[in-house]
């Protein structure tokens, strides 16, 4: 019984699939893959036989070759068994070479899949093509990305030619493992939309590989299970040469009938299933939402019917971020092989890019009909103490009526009542347990709690210019934890009321806050406050009204110095010249705030008005870009305050890894100022278009970047900080987003991502007031409204995690903002519980380790960035 309770609570298998990353061999030159598990239709001679078909290797006669020369019509294929279900990206191909002895290949070949042996299928790309080219040669591989990827135990390939000709294959895979387990889906087809004004858009699953009959797809997978992930707008697309809509499988409301759309999934074994994550379009302006609600119901078994208890799941639907998302749907822990969902309209269309499960290892069935369901969800909103309680009072109470059902029976009767007592001393010792540990829990939690953190303040030339800054940081310690992402659980709508917080979590409205101390920008008179001064108990508040003011005028972000007045600015502070107006040309706009705005422009002329010692390169007189902040005509005083202190602060910059203010145009209005910008655009982009350097790469001409390059970003980034820390200057967005990088891969510092419609999921809004970079905050600035050079050492570390995965995930990609917001407060707890961002898998261990100090709880465990320069300087050199 212990056992059985234990196996209940384990973690979940990973169920999300990158065909960026999974790429990797999977045994055919390593001998993974083993010989009995590689046959053939024919072989030309025992050493040409079919275990010999490994690239780079020249055993036997180096290859396999099918019986005779190979005519047009011939079907010989090699067949191999990759014992579990497999995504399969990429496949790489070679003749036999025999070191200089043979000069045998395939110039063409078809592959055929199977999941279970049985059915087999004919892979074709996107445009309906099957015919793959292959080898020039008998030596040199040739790589091929398979578009789209392949879901599948078994594979063969197929030689194909157009005269006679003998052939022979060497042949590698890459590719990963297909941890959803899912074998087939069967849905409506996908339909077509038509309006006015747009182009027809096509949301049908065109590379469904099961069967389409009375517009229905049965037995199959398609664009639902192949990792590409759908954008904002549905009708752009991620791949060449394909129709608008392409990415998405969407259908109408009113030509269903029900209002719902009914799916069913079919898996390879039985699974406990934890959760489905289902990546909808939420554009509403084209009346296109995510589902309202979703109802599933699970089978056991292929041949029995759909269990009655059903889990339901009612989304909170989203009218101002337009944004495609992942909406994430608990399943409990329901055990089935086969499930069936309902997902109902929430407006005229619904349209789906990826469905993908967590499920866990260990499959741990139902003992009754109701007990692993019901129990759950009736308690599904208690403490883990109630959930076992109940569970065990569930289990108690079945086996008594089980009993009590076999007293006729007197032999079954006595032993009915030796394993009856023998379960409910189980469960009071284990009752007795779990008690015993709460209570030790809460004597821990009682126990006094500091802020381990100190701050002083230092003056610039102003006497208003006072900002915080830290101590120097202690010797750090490391501390690695990864807790599951169960303790964080789904929270209701009302989390998002700020005020809501301190319900959640209960420490927080133990202090009070009093004038002059404790968070957002250091007053004149902060030297007047000890730390926690400000705090009736040692306990941080959520800060609120301090972090309103975090976006600036333009939709910028603003370094976190105290106000300037119009009074108190006068042209002394403004170090650049006043540029021609019209001699800017406008040629996109890049984003927006409440009064301003951020375009791209050319600046004719720029590098001569600058003259000697400017920053920009040769353009032999043409156009140079630019970005141009402006304040637009209806803004109000303050803003116009705040436009001209952000000109005063960023005048003062000049350091190569931090974007400069070149010139200004505040003669007249509207006021504008103009900074630097890179051809490259910014890293986040950059990045998320390439993969890391390989041979795959080189043969593909794919767009790459090498370690090296990784390593030499993330000290420029490094050093640019550390100038601002220097100044005192606390950046408080600091992400991939907000760097800029040119052809040479000089990374410049900016701070207008928060103006960009493009990243506005990046960024949680307060009730329509603030928006915040939360996934990239540290708790303190979050919990306590503190911005400082420690906040910006963890947004460094969440930055250096972007550029080590590619930015092909948003950090916390399973948390949603609320929950992320939640773990905050973990960290402030201290209990161990807290969720950290796990390694990426192109990260070196030693960088990890610096990334888990980023993130230390105590401030003074963090390192400074000169250590952290220092530390990337040497890693680099290595």
């Amino acid at each position: 019984m212990l056992f059985f309770l234990l196996l209940v609570f384990q973690g979940d298998a990973l169920a999300q699939i990158d065909p960026a990353h999974c790429r990797y061999p999977l045994g055919m030159e390593d001998g993974r893959i083993k010989d009995d598990d590689i046959t053939a239709s024919s072989q030309w001679y025992d050493t040409t036989g079919p275990q010999y078909a490994r690239m780079n290797r020249e055993e036997g006669d180096g290859a396999w070759c099918p019986a005779g020369p190979l005519e047009p019509t011939d079907v010989q294929f090699l067949q191999l068994d990759l014992r579990q279900l497999t995504f399969l990206t990429v496949i790489g191909t070679q003749g036999r070479h025999a070191h200089g002895a043979g000069n045998e290949f395939a110039r063409m070949y078809r592959l055929d899949y199977s999941r279970d042996g049985v059915v087999w299928i004919s892979w074709k790309n996107r445009l309906g093509i099957k015919v793959i080219e292959a080898n020039e040669n008998a030596y040199a591989s040739v790589i091929k990305d398979l578009h789209p990827p392949i879901i599948t135990r078994y594979l063969r390939l197929i030689p194909v030619t157009k005269v006679p000709a003998t052939v022979c294959m060497r042949v590698e895979l890459y590719g990963c493992l297909w941890h959803d387990g899912l074998t087939a889906y069967s849905s409506p087809e996908g339909q077509m939309m038509t309006a006015p004004g747009y182009p027809i858009a096509h949301l049908n699953d065109s590379t469904y590989d099961g069967y389409h009959k009375r517009r229905k797809l049965s037995e199959g997978l398609g664009q639902l299970t192949d990792g590409v992930i759908g954008q904002d707008d549905f009708l752009l697309t991620r791949q060449y040469h394909v129709w608008p809509g392409y990415d998405y499988v969407g259908w109408r409301n009113e030509s269903l009938g029900p209002g719902f759309v009914e799916m069913e999934f079919v898996f390879d074994r039985p699974r406990n299933f934890t959760s489905m994550k289902v990546h909808c379009n939420n554009m509403f302006t084209r009346g296109v939402k995510i589902f309202s609600a979703v109802s599933c119901s699970f089978k056991p078994r292929l041949v029995a019917d759909w269990e009655p208890q059903t889990v339901e799941f009612r989304t909170v639907l989203d009218d101002r971020n337009p944004s495609a998302r992942y909406v994430t749907v608990p399943l409990n822990r329901r055990a089935a092989k086969a499930l069936q969902c309902r997902f109902f309209f929430a407006d005229t269309w619904m349209m789906f890019s990826e469905i993908a499960f967590q499920s866990a290892d260990t499959v741990i069935p139902n003992l009754l009909p109701s007990l692993m369901t019901t129990s759950f969800l009736k308690v599904e909103n208690s403490t883990p103490t109630q959930r076992m309680a109940e569970l065990f009072t569930s289990t108690s109470s079945s086996v008594t009526t089980q009993a009590n059902t076999d007293t006729s029976d007197d032999v079954n009767t006595s032993i009915l009542i030796g394993c009856l007592v023998t379960i409910i001393l189980l469960l009071v010792v284990i009752i007795f347990l779990i008690l015993w540990c709460q209570y030790v829990c809460k004597v821990l939690e009682k126990a006094p709690r500091r802020i381990l953190e100190e701050e002083v303040t230092v003056r610039l030339s102003s006497s208003s210019d006072t900002i915080i800054l830290n101590t120097p940081s202690v010797p750090p310690r490391v501390s690695q934890m990864d807790p599951p992402y169960e303790r964080v659980f789904l929270l209701d709508p009302q989390y998002q009321d700020p005020s809501m917080l301190r319900s959640k979590l209960p420490e927080l409205s133990e202090g009070t806050r009093t004038s002059g101390c404790g968070g957002g920008y250091a007053e004149p008179d902060v030297t007047q406050c000890t730390p926690h001064q400000g705090f009736h108990s040692s306990v941080p508040h959520y800060a609120e009204t301090d972090i309103i003011s975090l976006q600036g005028v333009t939709g910028s972000n603003m370094y976190a110095v105290p106000a300037v007045t119009v009074d108190s600015l006068t042209r002394k502070d403004i170090s650049v010249a006043e540029f021609p107006r019209h001699r800017l040309v406008f040629r996109e706009k890049l984003g927006e705030g409440q009064f301003g705005e951020v375009h791209l422009c050319e600046a004719e002329g720029l590098p001569e008005f600058l003259g000697e010692g400017s920053p920009l390169p040769e353009r032999d007189g043409k156009p140079v870009l630019v970005a141009v902040k402006q304040l637009r005509a209806d803004a109000t005083s303050n803003a116009r305050n705040d436009f001209l202190k952000e000109i005063k602060i960023m005048s003062r910059l000049n350091d190569p890894n931090i974007i400069q203010l070149l010139c200004v145009c505040v003669s007249s209005d509207p006021l504008c100022m103009v900074t630097e910008y890179m051809e490259n655009g910014d890293l986040n982009m950059f990045l998320s278009q390439r993969e890391i350097e390989s041979t795959l790469t080189h043969a593909n001409n794919i767009p790459s970047v090498s370690m090296s390059d990784l390593q030499h970003m993330s000290v420029q980034i490094s050093s640019g900080m550390r100038y601002l820390a220097s100044l005192n200057f606390v950046h408080r967005d600091l992400a991939t987003r907000n760097c800029l990088l040119d052809r040479r891969l000089t990374i410049k510092i900016a701070d207008f991502g928060m103006s960009r419609n493009l990243y506005s999921s990046d960024y949680y809004r307060i009730q329509g007031r603030a928006v915040l970079p939360i996934r990239w905050m540290a708790w303190e600035s979050i919990l306590l409204g503190k911005f400082t050079t420690a906040s910006d050492v963890w947004a460094f570390g969440v930055t250096l995690w972007e550029i080590f995965t590619l930015c092909k995930e948003q950090p916390y990609s399973l948390l949603s903002d609320e929950q992320v917001i939640e773990n905050t407060g973990e960290f402030f707890r201290n209990q161990g519980r807290q969720i950290f961002l796990s390694a990426p898998p192109l990260c070196p261990p030693s960088l990890f380790e610096l990334m888990m100090r980023c993130w230390s709880r105590d401030i003074r465990d963090r390192p400074t960035f000169d250590h952290i320069r220092e530390a990337l300087r040497l890693h680099t050199a290595q």
